[in-house]
């Protein structure tokens, strides 16, 4: 039996990357009989957001580094402990359960992950692009800071250079990795369970779902809407998601459209929004891959997308299955936007098709790309 073993910070947040590892692990223990156990160090006692299979080990090792509280200060002063605890028992847990393919999602176990002697496999998973992630060279005037942001930098490639594998989520993001030649892509899958009815697209409700964060670019879509609502005032736009969103709210009150766009809370069941809606929108800055979007797809509602790297341009068969526009043209976005509201007949189409052409990422179809790559790995 293949023992795979996962490590990420914590499976108490509602993100995507913790939805897509736990839906991923219970589905490599239930269809492909795996002994498959997840690793977290934050947890804190916390139940996960999403359902584990009893057949899903979980593991935590109580070292909170991310979220840990008080002053600022102290917690740089303690850091390099808690690092050093994080790394003991780390290793520790490792060696007891060796087994045969580790994952890392390159948070700071990558810094010591390839000297380990377990005896297992290791596999980088990213979630993220390069070009917007937190650890990218720093553009600073400052000789220092960016000598220090070019050192790190520098071993974290070296890093990702020395696992067997790195796993990139898009096609497009492969072209910005020209100093690796380990990658290989695989693709996130979608995570709702299938619909009996998808969208009948007659809904006048326009949809966006997402983290209240600039990433989303929910601001730039507010102000598409002013223009759409100026057109279509009968039509709605509801946003759900978490996060901070009195911005957004002041937003909507001075361009006077809060009869139309309204900020949602996140929701479990979102499938159930999205057959409701006739349109999704997909306004981000930036994607690792872009989840949302293909949830949306599934469930048979066209989407009106920015090309932002990355993950759109590869979804979106454009003027098929949705529309693409260039990122940050707001008055592009409206103009799409209406041109679906417009023509009921291009929309259902495009809604029939989005349904059909995203069956690509089923995650019968994704998890069968893992398990060959397992495989021949093992195989060497």
């Amino acid at each position: 039996m293949m023992k795979i073993a996962y490590y990420l910070p914590s499976l108490y947040i509602s993100g995507g990357i913790e939805r897509i590892i736990t839906l991923k692990a219970n589905y490599f223990a239930e269809q492909f009989g795996y002994e498959t156990v997840i690793i977290t160090s934050e947890q804190q006692g916390r139940q996960p957001y999403f359902p584990l299979s009893e057949k899903v080990t979980h593991v935590d090792l109580n070292v909170v580094i991310d979220h840990a509280k008080g002053p600022l200060l102290r917690k740089i002063i303690i850091y390099p402990f808690k690092y050093y605890r994080f790394k003991k028992r780390f290793t520790r847990l490792l060696d007891q359960l060796k087994p045969d393919i580790t994952i890392s999602t390159l948070r700071r176990e990558l810094r010591f992950i390839n000297s380990l002697k377990d005896g297992s496999i290791k596999i980088g998973e990213f979630h993220v692009n390069r070009i917007n992630s937190s650890w990218h060279q720093t553009n600073t005037d400052n000789p220092v800071l960016r000598r220090i942001s070019n050192r790190n930098y520098a071993r974290f490639v070296k890093n990702l250079q020395s696992l067997t594998k790195v796993v990139l989520l898009t096609r497009e993001e492969s072209t910005y990795w020209a100093e690796l030649s380990n990658y290989v892509v695989i693709p996130n899958f979608i995570t709702i369970p299938p619909l009996l009815e998808t969208s009948s697209c007659t809904q006048r409700r326009v949809i966006a779902v997402g983290r209240a964060t600039r990433q989303k670019g929910f601001d730039l879509l507010i102000d598409a809407w002013k223009i759409v609502a100026s057109k279509h005032p009968d039509w709605t736009l509801n946003i759900y998601g978490e996060g901070d969103k009195t911005q957004y709210q002041r937003q909507i009150a001075a361009h006077h459209i809060e009869d139309s766009c309204h900020l949602r809370s996140a929701v479990a069941d979102i499938a159930e929004k999205y057959a409701e809606s006739s349109i999704f929108v997909l306004s981000s800055r930036y994607e690792g891959f872009g989840l949302v979007l293909i949830e949306a797809m599934a469930c048979g509602v066209p989407p009106v997308a920015f090309d932002c790297p990355c993950g759109p341009k590869e979804i979106i068969q454009d003027g098929s299955d949705g529309l693409l526009v260039k990122t940050g043209n707001i008055e592009e976005l409206a103009e799409k936007i209406c041109y679906l509201m417009e023509n009921e007949d291009v929309r259902k189409k495009m809604g029939q098709q989005s349904a059909t052409n995203v069956s690509r990422y089923r995650i019968d179809r994704v998890s069968r790309q893992w398990k060959e790559l397992f495989e021949s790995l093992l195989e060497r």
